[in-house]
């Protein structure tokens, strides 16, 4: 009786083992996807860097997979991340500049992710998995009035968000200058001084009565300085308010935040929702606020490193990237868990002054860098992917890959098989695990703002890799490796230099970009140009309902879509009714709990 007792619990017990197993099985995978702002290839020791330490993203490279060709589809945040989260290129969702203005500016203004558009959180969604994006957004927030969040990341596939909807920048901390249209700040404030000035000479001259003033010119000025005050301040001198502020969910929880504990808290909302998470499949998009400007002054790593206040903050998002790999690990889901480190873009050269030194990223052996078209040290960045059990320790890819490619990847591995839109990257998965020896990516197409400015080729069965640039940025000044006078490079009118025929290069065997190819040093060299032209033409096919405009008219290598721009000025520029607010607009406050600092 005993023996047949023991043995009927010994078939429960292994069938209950069987279920688990199963379960254990079929669960979906995990994402943990971390994104850092303004980051330099050459910044991190696994790409050559051995002057700053990077210890934990090196460990993640050791244990995994190394993308040495990763390229961002924009030099800049708003395209970028929009590329990055929708697995096209930024122009079909609208957010292609064709000015000055390539990236969103104020949080009140109405541009952003359109909410037709669809990102990879909402596709696992929409799958069964837990979505969090903890940090920066900065692809807008409200369409029509304050408190809609049309663009909001809860919009967009995120269950849950805490962080920046905007991004950090320098008018967050006192001190720093400004970031925001200064040359229009500059003449907004010398107009108010000028009608001010005006306003109080005709009162002396009228008291003094050297001649009479009408009435009427007095409340004019009186009215027009007003309104000038108005223009000049309400938008720009209290950008801190209106910019700088960390929401959880749709709710403002500090206006303007405390940028002195912000990694601390984001770093702390992000392993606290992977521990909430445990039993779930669940995507975290980590999105750090460093190393964009202004650089964070953390006392445990300040003073620290070799570089700088720029090194230290390297080290401390080292550390906050250990951080989450520990979590990760101890928790048990390393097995389970893809996790993914990169950057946004290229680092910021031009962005230095006589007090830190050099405040933006390197870019290694690259030319160029953020917002300077498709100049390699703007576009290439890390990209490294672990997964123990499922992808080989070590291993390098030397074949070209996109951000754009993390959308499809995250769909193949969530089992997600419904149809889909027109998409721009491909599956990573056969790359990562050694499956296939050569990327899907033949042709690559590398835009500033709406201008298509170069395209690579990766020509079947070479180890060539071709690059055509249509036009590049004039830098300035003369014979500088960037655009010092302006900040940041733009792309039309005076501002570039078109070629005809294109500048060449062949990235094999020249990565730095500094060797164009001629007729007479490549053989292949009307094949190459007639090979990209049709490329280029079979992608334009793609933009449905391809058109011209007034400002495109100008510029041969402009491609507009048939999907309303959100970087128009109308769009960009600050409106009250949009604004969000803690408290009663305009008197606009609120700090953070101490609980959750």
């Amino acid at each position: 009786m005993r023996s047949h007792l023991l043995a009927h619990l010994l078939y429960l017990l292994l069938a209950a083992g069987r279920d688990v197993t199963g379960k254990e099985v079929d669960r979906k995978p995990n994402f943990v996807l971390m994104m850092v702002d303004d980051l330099g290839i050459g910044d991190v020791g696994c790409y050559g860097n051995d002057t700053i330490r990077t210890p934990n993203i090196d460990r993640l490279a050791s244990e995994g997979v190394k993308l040495t060709q990763h390229i961002a589809a924009a030099p800049l945040c708003t395209p970028s991340r929009a590329a990055f989260m929708t697995g096209r290129y930024a122009l079909r969702s609208g957010l292609g500049s064709t000015g000055r203005v390539q990236v969103l500016l104020f949080l009140g203004g109405s541009g952003g992710l359109p909410p037709s558009e669809t990102t990879f959180a909402k596709r696992l969604q929409q799958h069964g998995y837990t979505t969090s994006l903890v940090g920066k957004w900065h692809l807008g927030l409200n369409c029509e009035h304050r408190g809609d969040h049309c663009h909001h990341p809860n919009q967009h596939g995120f269950s849950y968000f805490y962080g920046l909807p905007f991004t950090l920048f320098n008018d967050c901390v006192p001190g720093q200058g400004s970031d925001i249209l200064a040359d229009l700040q500059h003449a907004l404030r010398n107009l108010t001084m000028l009608l001010v000035v005006g306003l109080f000479t005709l009162v002396c001259v009228h008291v003094c009565g050297l001649f009479e003033v009408s009435l009427w010119l007095f409340v004019a000025l009186f009215f027009l300085s007003i309104l000038a005050t108005a223009v000049w301040c309400m938008p720009f001198k209290l950008l801190p308010t209106w910019n700088c502020i960390i929401m959880r969910n749709q709710e403002v929880t500090e206006q303007p935040m405390t940028v002195e504990t912000l990694p601390q808290r984001l770093l702390g909302e992000a392993q606290s929702f992977i521990k909430r998470n445990v039993d779930n499949p669940f995507l975290l998009f980590f999105s750090l606020a460093h190393v964009h400007t202004p650089l964070f002054k953390t006392p445990a790593f300040a003073g620290k490193s070799r570089h700088g206040r720029y090194g230290d903050n390297l080290e401390e998002v080292d550390w906050m990237i250990g951080k989450i790999t520990e979590t990760v690990d101890s928790l048990g889901l390393a097995n389970n868990t893809l996790m993914y480190f990169t950057s946004d873009h290229g680092g910021h050269l031009e962005d230095a002054d006589s007090i830190i030194g050099q405040k933006g990223g390197w870019n290694g052996i690259y030319k160029g860098g953020k917002a300077m078209g498709g100049w390699e040290g703007g576009i290439r960045v890390p990209g490294i992917f672990r997964w123990p059990g499922r992808l080989a320790a070590g291993r390098v890819v030397d074949e070209p890959t996109s951000l754009m490619d993390l959308y499809p990847t995250l769909k193949y591995l969530a089992k997600d098989t419904q149809p889909d839109r027109q998409s721009d990257g491909y599956n990573l998965m056969p790359l990562l695990e050694g499956k296939v020896d050569r990327s899907e990516h033949e042709f690559m197409f590398h835009y500033c703002g709406i201008y298509l400015n170069a395209v690579r080729w990766h020509p079947p069965g070479s180890d060539s890799l071709f690059k055509v640039h249509f036009f590049t940025p004039n830098f300035s000044p003369p014979g500088a490796g960037g655009c010092y006078d302006t900040k940041v490079c733009l792309c039309h009118g005076d501002h570039v230099t078109h070629h005809s025929p294109p500048l060449l290069y062949d990235l094999f065997h020249d990565p730095s970009e500094s060797r164009p190819l001629t007729p007479d040093t490549e053989p292949r060299y009307a094949e190459i140009l007639e090979q990209t032209a049709k490329a280029v033409e079979r992608h334009r096919n793609t933009l449905t309902n391809k058109q011209a405009s007034d400002d495109t008219h100008s510029h041969p290598n402009a491609d507009v879509p048939s999907v309303q721009s959100q970087m128009t000025w109308d769009k960009i520029l600050w409106r009250p009714r949009l604004q969000p607010c803690c408290g009663t607009f305009p008197f606009c406050g609120c700090k953070e709990e101490p609980t959750h600092i």
